[in-house]
């Protein structure tokens, strides 16, 4: 297998060089591979010890494929064709890249927006099958959408125990409960993170479901794995040490590109990695997904097929075990713990004590001003009267070494819902979608700025880069964008509905973010399809 890293740029290659070999005098990647929890320093050495078990998950992991081969077998006798994955950050993320990759169907909900569950739950329930993912078992998301297509399945005369696998650790209150109720389920390794568990039951059981072949992942990783142990020739270590070198002399910044490769959506699950893991004591990468890179001197860019910065090749398995090490390698150059997440908890505490126990909305305030069909609060200059200005005003905060994240609280499917012309060319058909995508205002902010742009999907980039936001370095400029729910979602058993917990984490991280006195501001789309019309033509004016 040719798994290899290369350098585009002289700079990075020489001081990945140097990196290197004080790394492998130090003995740091015989003591990675095999295990050593005392790398990353005395405080994190208990955690590091029951979070290394992702190293030989090629191995390990082939325990689960008789099992997940049996539950492959009976949903294909009993036609459940259409695959739906409850899950978020690593627990959704390295299934989505597996299935795109493999070319292959699966139905990811990751969100608290009703529209979208809404779709899905609207999408052959006959025939569905859901698989539950939660590492720790209470991840409100997740347990959000197991609620609610348990009430759908009883709804249509289906038993849920017919219908629902779960993936969870041992021990776990989700075990518990899907004991109890009958349900299928798969264990993953307790030794491994989430964010590093692309290769446990959370990455398999949902793939081999949808139809990806999951022994050719670990049939790949397996090959890359001795490369692991040594110094020269170790992909892994070079890459780690290009990471880490360049944030240590300020390429903080690292953008991901993935254009003409085979492997499909690699970046959203780098960016995951990278993020959570580096990203606290004010220090960290922040990862660039879906923007052109400025050639700024705080940016490496980084990925496959791409022919500046550093350049990593290989098949998705071993992809998946080479960021991995190289993360780990980056965090001990910067001296933090890279299988920790100390900010996540914040907006969490803050969504619940929005939510509290009544059943009204979270209280918003008034807003700063009113633009057409978008509301708009925080704090904002006397001369700012409308949404160029709001645009402007955020832009020219940006701090030095700075970025804006836009964060969209927002169906990310919805585009693609908008009729097109049954004869519009794909050209014609992506320009349609774009004009109606919240995701295209990182693009058209990104070209008024040299600072990097990034987008993030909520509630999803809180289990991504959000910990990144909180805990790294306090330089970033944030846009917060939610919307106005038409028709709502009561989760049974719970006192709020979709709709309330998706703005309740809204606001929840909104006061996480501002707590720590960076600028930020909401803006609330009254109407969510002119909302985002009138956003991206307003950004067009800045």
């Amino acid at each position: 297998m040719d798994m290899s890293i290369t350098f585009g740029d002289e700079a990075v290659a020489a001081e990945a060089a140097a990196a290197v070999r004080k790394l492998a005098e130090e003995g740091v990647p015989e003591a990675l591979s095999r295990g050593d929890a005392s790398l990353w320093g005395g405080e994190a050495e208990s955690e590091a010890r029951v979070r290394l078990g992702w190293l030989d998950l090629a191995t390990t992991s082939r325990e689960l494929l008789p099992e997940i081969s049996k539950l492959v077998e009976r949903a294909r006798a009993e036609n459940l064709e259409h695959v739906v994955l409850a899950g978020m950050g690593g627990s959704s993320l390295a299934p989505e890249v597996i299935c795109a990759t493999s070319d292959v169907a699966l139905t990811v909900l990751d969100t608290t927006d009703p529209g979208q569950v809404r779709r899905a739950l609207a999408d052959r329930l006959d025939r569905t099958i859901l698989v539950v993912s939660s590492k720790s078992g209470s991840t409100v998301e997740t347990d959000s959408h197991r609620r609610i297509y348990e009430q759908a399945f009883r709804d249509a005369g289906i038993d849920p125990a017919d219908r629902i696998v779960v993936v969870t650790d041992p021990g776990s209150p989700l075990e518990q409960t899907a004991i109890e109720s009958g349900y299928t389920v798969i264990l993953a390794d307790p030794n491994v993170g989430g964010r590093y568990s692309a290769l446990t039951a959370f990455g398999l059981v949902p793939s081999a479901l949808a139809g990806a072949d999951i022994g050719r992942l670990l049939d790949q990783a397996a090959e890359v794995r001795p490369q692991l142990a040594g110094g020269e020739g170790n992909p892994g270590l070079e890459l780690g040490a290009a990471l880490g070198a360049a944030a240590l002399a300020g390429r903080d910044k690292l953008v991901l590109e993935d254009s003409l490769s085979a492997i499909n959506g690699l970046p959203d699950w780098i960016e995951q990695l990278v993020a959570e893991s580096t990203g606290k004591q004010g220090k960290g990468i922040l990862p660039v997904v879906g923007a052109d890179p400025n050639e700024a001197d705080d940016e490496l860019v980084a990925g496959i097929d791409t022919e500046a910065g550093v350049q990593v090749d290989g098949p998705l398995g071993a992809q998946f075990l080479i960021w991995e090490y190289a993360t780990a390698v980056a965090g001990r150059m910067l001296g933090i713990n890279p299988f920790d997440q100390p900010n996540v908890a914040e907006s969490k505490e803050n969504t619940a004590r929005i939510l509290g126990d009544g059943g009204g909305a979270p209280p918003t305030g008034a807003p700063a001003l009113v633009d057409g069909p978008v509301e708009v609060y925080g704090d904002l200059p006397a001369d700012v009267k409308d949404l160029p200005g709001v645009f402007t005003a955020l832009l020219e905060q940006i701090p030095d070494r700075g970025y804006l994240a836009i964060l969209a609280f927002l169906d990310r499917e919805a585009a693609f819902d908008v009729p097109v012309p049954q004869e519009a060319s794909f050209e014609e058909i992506t320009d349609i979608w774009a004009a109606h995508d919240p995701a295209t205002l990182q693009g058209l902010l990104a070209f008024r700025t040299d600072h990097p742009v990034t987008f993030g999907w909520g509630p999803r980039y809180l289990h991504s880069t959000g910990q990144y936001h909180k805990g790294g370095p306090q330089n970033g400029v944030f846009l917060e964008i939610t919307g106005a729910v038409e028709e709502d979602l009561q989760v049974p058993g719970r006192p709020y509905t979709l709709g309330r917990l998706q703005l309740a984490q809204a606001l929840g991280d909104l006061d996480a973010l501002r707590g720590r006195g960076r600028p930020v501001v909401r803006l609330h789309l009254t109407d969510r399809k002119a909302g985002v019309r009138h956003l991206l033509d307003a950004a067009r004016e800045v």
